[in-house]
């Protein structure tokens, strides 16, 4: 492990010296993620990519991409874009990555089972802001907003994210 690491454990992102406020899936921490069980994989994991809502905020990193009308991440296994970001119209089971509410205005975006994704073993996991504090995810680990802007302009791709 290095001082560069981002760590997560029992509601507690540590990163660059700071411990910050996290959630994660409403299953928990597991070692055998699967699609659909509403848990956080244990392991390291890499930044792979960052997006944000360039109608909501600035860029928050020279390397960030923005979220545009119709992007949509697909979660359908059956799909052959399972895991990936797709634009709409899908008839595959997705998610919308431009929502109504802030939760996705930063995402980063980690390499669990992406970009090469193996269907069942769960689609993306992502770092991004909570519905409210204490709120858990669907696998993902959610942070207060201030904390995931601070998170988004300091990780760059590769940044290990290790959870225990």
């Amino acid at each position: 492990m290095s001082a560069f690491d981002m760590v997560y454990a029992s509601g507690r992102l540590r990163y660059l010296g700071r411990t910050l406020a996290a959630t994660c899936g409403r299953g928990g921490v597991r070692d055998d993620k699967r699609e659909g069980d509403g848990a956080t994989p244990r392991g390291i994991l890499r930044i792979a990519a960052l997006m944000y809502r360039p109608d909501r905020i600035a860029p928050p990193a020279p390397w960030a991409v923005p979220i545009h009308p119709g992007d949509l991440w697909c979660d359908d296994p059956a799909h052959p874009s399972y895991n990936q970001l797709c634009r709409a119209p899908l008839q595959a089971s997705h998610e919308q990555m431009r929502r109504a509410d802030p939760q996705y205005d930063i995402v980063l975006i980690t390499d669990w089972n992406w970009p090469n994704a193996h269907p069942g073993a769960g689609s993306a996991i992502f770092m991004h802001q909570w519905r409210r504090p204490g709120a858990p995810t669907a696998g993902c680990i959610a942070l207060a907003r201030p904390d995931i802007h601070w998170l988004a302009t300091r990780a760059v791709p590769g940044t290990r994210l290790i959870v225990r």
